[in-house]
């Protein structure tokens, strides 16, 4: 993604083009105000300074001038409030969209939700990419350091995409630059913005709204390609969601379990309560020697599945398949000084969502 150092990023939308030639346009405006106002001035004070001569003027109400520095400021305004007017209508206008997708704001991460046109009943979870070694720097930064995810959104290039935008814990912020979109996600209520990308690419933004410890670890990456490679990520995705369920419905061995866990709490957990299951007590507790996580199972799955209000402990159960909740809290059972050897099957998760 081209952009520049010192500009906004190279738009991709037409949006984010009316966006740019705007800020274009005020900062001409702005610039040439300066111009003229500071040139005044410093022409005063070189040319009728008290050394050469100059004697201070003496008048007042000039009923000219006081109607010229009303008007003129008046015009200027009107003259930069008509595209700006023009732009946030046009931004607003969420009418008739090819694909809905709902962006719901954790800490720190995004869901995704396909809610109508193709793809619809798409779900996944997108999480930081970035490994914890370079963020620790002990390796070498990589070119999309914090602003790459495990699983993007993907949409069709030249659509009109709707986005609903909301959050489950505290307020957030969907913002890609090049799409000319921003809108809060705050919990309880629903925004909406879109965007209609005109050039395949990969697309990056971040969450834009302080929203915690790892505020600047939830970044936001969008793939615009064909329509061609949408339908077959749609059918991919359709049938890795129609897997997990295959996966939910078997009995899965101890390591396997363990295995499936592992990954799952790097991607979802380990921010929170640490690679070492220290965690970051008092707002993070430690999972390592937890009556919680060393208690029944039972205890431990409400948790996971329906978070604890008033803490950072989101409701996984919206997020996770049984099987990857199965998995995670084996995971934990069995890790670090926990040694239950005790393994969670996803048929005990589906038994407690009430299924």
């Amino acid at each position: 993604m081209a952009q520049s150092r010192y500009n906004l990023q190279s738009p991709v939308t037409g949006i984010a083009e009316q966006i740019y030639n705007m800020h274009t346009l005020m900062l001409l405006i702005c610039l040439f105000i300066f111009v003229i106002v500071f040139g005044v001035m410093f022409w005063a004070v070189i040319h009728h300074r008290k050394s050469k001569g100059a004697v201070a003027a003496n008048f007042h109400e000039n009923t000219a001038v006081e109607i010229a520095w009303t008007v003129i400021p008046i015009l200027i305004l009107l003259g930069m409030a008509w595209p700006a007017t023009k732009t946030v209508l046009e931004m607003k206008d969420t009418r008739d969209p090819d694909i809905t997708i709902k962006a719901t704001g954790y800490q720190w991460k995004w869901g995704y939700d396909y809610l109508q046109g193709e793809g619809q009943g798409i779900r996944f979870v997108s999480n930081l990419a970035t490994s914890h070694e370079q963020i620790d720097g002990k390796a070498a930064k990589g070119e999309h350091y914090l602003v790459e995810v495990d699983n993007p959104v993907v949409v069709p290039v030249g659509k009109k995409i709707r986005v609903l935008t909301t959050a489950s814990d505290v307020i957030h912020a969907w913002w890609l630059p090049a799409f000319g979109v921003k809108q809060d996600a705050i919990p309880g209520f629903i925004r909406d913005a879109w965007f209609r990308a005109d050039k395949e690419g990969v697309y990056r933004g971040n969450c834009a709204e302080l929203c915690g410890k790892d505020h600047g670890f939830m970044p936001i990456e969008v793939h615009v390609v064909s329509q061609e490679a949408y339908s077959k990520w749609v059918a991919d995705r359709q049938a890795a969601m129609a897997a997990a369920v295959s996966a939910g419905a078997r009995d899965w061995s101890l390591a396997e379990l363990v295995e499936q866990g592992a990954k799952v709490f790097a991607a979802n957990c380990v921010a929170c309560h640490q690679a070492d299951g220290k965690g970051l007590p008092p707002a993070f507790p430690p999972l390592d020697g937890s009556k919680v996580v060393l208690g029944e199972a039972a205890g431990q799955i409400a948790v996971v599945l329906n978070g604890r209000p008033g803490t950072p402990m989101a409701a996984f159960g919206e997020l996770l398949s049984d099987a990857d909740i199965a998995a995670v809290i084996t995971y934990t059972r069995n890790s670090w000084s926990n040694k239950t050897g005790e393994a969670i099957q996803p048929s005990q998760i589906a038994a407690a969502r009430g299924k």
